[in-house]
């Protein structure tokens, strides 16, 4: 998928933040990173957010979990829904994307479990 975030830049400095505590220095560039991954993650109000360095370390906390639950609640979907779909079991596989959908809110991670499920449209 070409539309596919770069979270790359986001999980470094977020690492360092978050992990090796380095101090947040919010400068043009990270307020410019941090609105945009709180935009692919779906995050309201974050330019509110970016107001004050503790808002900003929120922010940057949350964007990070939002990453981080969702791939792994769509990654170990994924593994279980292919395991049903070798079996035969496309109506468990599909219920599996339901799942994700119903619970996800991180658009990439959502249209890659909608494309899943229209994958299985035309199974049994």
């Amino acid at each position: 998928m070409d539309d596919r975030p770069d979270w790359n830049p986001f999980r470094a400095l977020s690492r360092r933040v978050l992990t090796n505590d380095e101090p947040l220095v919010l400068s043009d560039d990270v307020r410019a990173l941090l609105l945009r991954t709180a935009h692919e993650v779906a995050i309201r109000d974050a330019e509110a957010a970016l107001s004050t360095k503790e808002g900003a370390l929120a922010l940057m906390r949350e964007a990070t979990r939002r990453i981080s639950e969702g791939s792994n609640r769509l990654t170990d979907a994924l593994h279980v829904m292919w395991q049903h779909q070798r079996a035969g079991d496309y109506d468990t596989a599909r219920k599996l994307m339901r799942d994700v959908l119903a619970e996800e809110v991180v658009p990439y991670y959502r249209q890659l479990a909608q494309g899943q499920l229209d994958d299985m449209a035309d199974e049994p």
